[in-house]
């Protein structure tokens, strides 16, 4: 293979109709050669050590090789003794090939069901920032209210139910929307009342709600939606007078400002606390002859007007069997204030039952002055009943 090409290299050297003598194309032919092989009997046949006895092309082969060992020895770069060790390209194959295959096991095959997508017992949800919880209770009380009560009422033995319900969502990452719903509706009877068999002594629905963007750490600037009325008319005994009703009042608050979020390392004291610098008042009563004992002047059913705001909210778990929850809540237009502080200290008997007492301090000076009391009215009671939290 190397000699037929080297023989092909120097024809093409040497195709020239003029023939042109072998140094003239010396020049061309090392442009087109490739490295080339020595060739023993080349040599031999040069020095008369072999005879010569080939034909007068393989001898022009011969003489063209022969210049190049003299005269471009670096173009050598193989010789005839390593082409024998490297071996021809093909070796000729005399017999058939069989492959020898031997059976050592039996394969069972492969189930049909896609393995690759297997369930892989991991599931991943989607993080959920809701957090639901309430609480609430059916109790009997003794019950205290001064004389001069804006809603009414009397002292008596009675029953009374309560349901507290929470929707917060918190995203960890600065966020955060709190919702609460208060209920709560009692009865009473009296011996002494003629005229009324049944009236009600507690009577609320009150929803709190914020939204939060937090400013630092605990600190949250906050839009915050009060909105409270009761559920059915608000009597006194042996008195044919209606004092409160459903939407007489309905309160709005709406107040901006900044949320202090209050957590103890043991996590026994925890709530907030609420300062609205801007608050808008709106007060709303539905029947126009209680519209004066609510602070509206003239023929309006509407009273509106700004100041600011502050409510607390607090928890505080003194053992693991006495709980205190407290609310203040001041709201002042700098002409008028209300001031309202609701406790409620539990004693949690067993799982499912408890002692309640209930101190509700008043200060509201848009009503009117009541000789004994002035300003200042207070509401208490004490129960014992049925409990449960979730």
């Amino acid at each position: 293979m190397r000699a037929y090409t080297d023989s092909l290299t120097l024809l093409r050297a040497r195709i020239d109709t003029s023939k042109m003598k072998l140094q003239e194309a010396d020049g061309r032919f090392y442009k087109l050669f490739v490295p080339t092989t020595f060739y023993h009997s080349t040599a031999d046949k040069a020095f008369g050590v072999a005879k010569d006895t080939t034909d007068q092309t393989a001898a022009a082969v011969d003489e063209a090789l022969m210049h190049i060992y003299m005269n471009r020895p670096f173009l050598v770069k193989n010789s005839d003794n390593q082409l024998a060790k490297a071996g021809t390209l093909r070796e000729e194959i005399d017999r058939p090939v069989r492959q020898r295959m031997e059976l050592s096991k039996q394969v069972e095959p492969m189930p049909e069901d896609d393995y690759l997508f297997a369930p892989s017992g991991l599931v991943v949800r989607r993080p959920n920032f809701w957090t639901f919880n309430g609480d609430g209770y059916l109790q009997l009380l003794q019950n205290y209210v001064s004389t001069n009560w804006y809603k009414g009422g009397e002292s008596n033995y009675s029953m009374v139910g309560n349901v507290t319900l929470n929707a917060n969502y918190n995203n960890k990452s600065r966020f955060k929307w709190e919702n609460k719903l208060e209920l709560k509706l009692g009865f009473q009877t009296s011996k002494g009342d003629t005229i009324h068999k049944f009236k009600t002594n507690n009577d609320m629905i009150r929803y709190t709600g914020k939204v939060g963007l937090q400013a630092h750490n605990r600190w949250y600037y906050t839009l915050q939606l009060l909105a409270y009325t009761q559920f059915t008319q608000g009597l006194k005994s042996n008195d044919k007078n209606v004092y409160s009703d459903f939407m007489s009042p309905f309160n709005l608050n709406l107040g901006l400002g900044m949320d202090y979020t209050v957590a103890t390392r043991n996590n026994r004291l925890k709530g907030s606390v609420n300062l609205s610098f801007l608050s808008f008042n709106f007060r709303y009563v539905d029947r126009k002859n209680l519209a004066k004992r609510y602070g509206i002047i003239g023929d309006h059913h509407t009273l509106e007007d700004f100041g600011s705001q502050l409510t607390c909210n607090l928890t505080w778990q003194i053992i693991n069997q006495i709980q205190w929850k407290t609310r203040l809540y001041a709201y002042t237009t700098y002409h008028r204030m209300e001031i309202e502080w609701e406790n409620t200290i539990s004693l949690q008997v067993s799982k499912y039952i408890s002692a309640n007492i209930f101190l509700y301090p008043r200060f509201d000076d848009s009503t009117k002055r009541d000789e004994t009391w002035n300003y200042f009215q207070f509401k208490e009671y004490s129960s014992l009943g049925f409990s449960y939290s979730f």
